[in-house]
């Protein structure tokens, strides 16, 4: 698997628009910059409506208030944010698909994903008995706990990226050669 994806990401990295991308002066840098701030959008949203629901802000406010009315912006910051993330990738396919933090990042990403299908499938179930209560029910309150621990790590890993402490070329230990994905005699940056 990890010579497949690392194939894939040698394919990517001979592109000339993934060339162009990383080796361009202003565009990487507008890309990062965007994906950092549309970051800070949706996801400081996402914290809100998360410390909604654990009672620590606007406990005055119905909850399906505060959903309704921060849903769009904070999806629209979600789909800049993916598009960007992908941008990224696209500009340095072969270090990051070895990063051990993007790997990390990947995974939680996923939990993010199944988190906040329950935790809306959840509430959507069962907001009018509660909507108007500080806290919302134990359930909800674990998935609005368990979305701000993965989303602070996932921002971290996201950082981490940048720094090449784990990487192939520096030869690892094997936890993390095999968490990185690293193939042997097979580095390219």
């Amino acid at each position: 698997m990890n010579e497949l994806l690392y194939n894939l990401a040698v394919m990517i990295d001979d592109t000339q628009w993934s060339t162009l991308l990383h080796e361009s002066y202003y565009m990487y840098n507008w890309v990062e910059s965007t994906h950092v701030l549309t970051l800070m959008v949706s996801i400081g949203i996402l914290f809100l409506i998360d410390l909604r629901m654990l009672g620590y802000a606007f406990p005055d406010v119905p909850a399906s208030k505060i959903a309704a009315r921060l849903n769009t912006p904070m999806l629209i910051g979600f789909v800049v944010m993916f598009i960007t993330g992908i941008l990224l990738f696209y500009a340095v396919p072969v270090r990051t698909t070895q990063s051990v933090w993007f790997r990390i990042k990947m995974v939680l990403l996923v939990a993010c994903a199944v988190n906040a299908f329950l935790f809306h499938k959840r509430m959507n179930e069962s907001v009018a008995s509660w909507d108007n209560e500080p806290r919302a029910p134990k359930r909800i309150r674990t998935g609005a706990m368990l979305s701000l621990v993965f989303w602070s790590v996932v921002v971290m890993c996201g950082r981490f990226i940048a720094y090449d402490w784990f990487d192939c070329d520096r030869d690892p230990n094997a936890l993390i050669s095999f968490v990185a994905g690293c193939v042997d005699g097979q580095t390219r940056y």
